[in-house]
């Protein structure tokens, strides 16, 4: 079975096609969606990448009428990227209308979260009146670095004590015990959690309040300068490329230093977290742009992990840009670095769920 894989963000587009054996039969970015599969081989069934799933949504699901006006309501909750994802679904129906879709979740990793760790301290009527609760993101990567890291330290997922890191302009970390999500860094949004390439991570609600109130901002200025002039931009400045942030911290910039040394503290905080939710650590495994092939990076994020088993063998650390187990040989926790492969994670689903469906409803 070929399956095409469409993973649609707010602007850009990745097309993956998938062979039987997860090789990749052929791929491209930021093309029409149309043209390449007129060029591509025989497609026999296509795997969507959407953002929100929502509270409706905890697995993946093949599309069809009544699943699509499902994903039309949780617009709201992802209002950049639903949209987009949206499009892609009827993009790709009306060149390939007899090839049968399915929608895999970046929410749907982390809904079985116990609920004290998906639960908010809010009034429980606004909880259960707009559905609040930290649904979670980046699940499909999260998943698949989690599976990924098992093999290659070779032990069974369901077995171990995991944190991945999925660290890229948009990043979390995640606690995986017996092959579950058991918590996460997201929230309610994206924002939540780690500091990003121009998001700010968790800061204090009443500090947002407070530029509300007493320094006169609005809340559309305080949303965008959290979301687009904040994190490792807002203190360094330039666009919040990590490789940028360490030339210039290496040049001497003490913003860009003090930038790199509130990320690194902000992730070893969250990993140590992470670590208590899952009773301890087997597993650390990194993942994303910044997670693959930042070296110095994953260093400076495991220096002070040492209370938890972490140890790096320098060598293979500086060496590894894909696949590799990176940690010390003596090592009580394994430390892996894996490529983001969610064009992988989604084929597994699409495979699953078109094992065990029945004939779709009208589209």
């Amino acid at each position: 079975m070929r399956i095409l894989v469409v993973n649609a963000g707010s602007a850009t587009l990745k097309l993956r096609v998938v062979g039987e054996d997860d090789e990749l039969v052929a791929s491209a970015d930021d093309v029409e969606l149309d043209a390449f599969v007129a060029d591509a081989p025989k497609i026999d069934a296509v795997g969507h990448r959407v953002v929100h799933g929502g509270p409706t949504f905890t697995g993946p699901v093949r599309l069809d009428g009544t699943v699509k006006a499902s994903l039309r309501a949780l617009v709201p909750l992802a209002p950049l990227h639903q949209p987009a994802a949206l499009r892609r679904i009827e993009e790709a129906a009306a060149a390939l209308p007899d090839v049968p879709a399915v929608a895999s979740f970046d929410t749907a990793f982390h809904t079985a979260m116990p609920r004290p760790a998906a639960t908010y301290a809010l009034p429980r009527d606004w909880i259960v009146r707009w559905d609040l609760r930290r649904y979670g993101f980046h699940g499909l990567a999260h998943a698949w670095a989690a599976r990924r890291g098992a093999e290659l330290v070779g032990r069974a997922l369901e077995d171990l004590r995991v944190v991945t890191c999925h660290l890229g302009s948009g990043a979390s970390c995640c606690a995986v015990l017996g092959g579950r999500s058991v918590d996460t860094t997201m929230g309610f949004t994206p924002l939540e959690g780690l500091v990003m390439a121009t998001r700010s991570g968790s800061v204090d609600p009443g500090l947002v309040v407070w530029l509300s109130e007493q320094a006169g901002l609005s809340v559309g200025d305080v949303g965008d300068a959290l979301e687009h002039r904040s994190g490792l931009a807002g203190l360094a400045g330039g666009d919040g490329d990590a490789r940028d942030v360490v030339a210039r911290a290496q040049a001497g910039e003490d913003w860009a230093q003090l930038a790199l040394d509130v990320w690194a503290h902000r992730l070893r905080r969250e990993v140590a977290a992470m670590a208590a939710a899952t009773g301890g650590l087997d597993l650390l495994v990194f993942s994303g742009g910044v997670g693959e092939h930042q070296p110095g990076l994953r260093a400076v994020a495991c220096r002070g992990l040492e209370w938890l088993g972490v140890e790096l063998e320098a060598s293979a650390n500086d060496a590894a840009t894909g696949d590799g187990v990176v940690s010390a040989a003596d090592a009580s926790a394994s430390v892996a670095v894996v490529s983001a492969r969610e064009d992988l994670q989604i084929a597994a689903e699409v495979r699953a769920v078109l094992a065990s469906a029945g004939p779709p409803e009208s589209t």
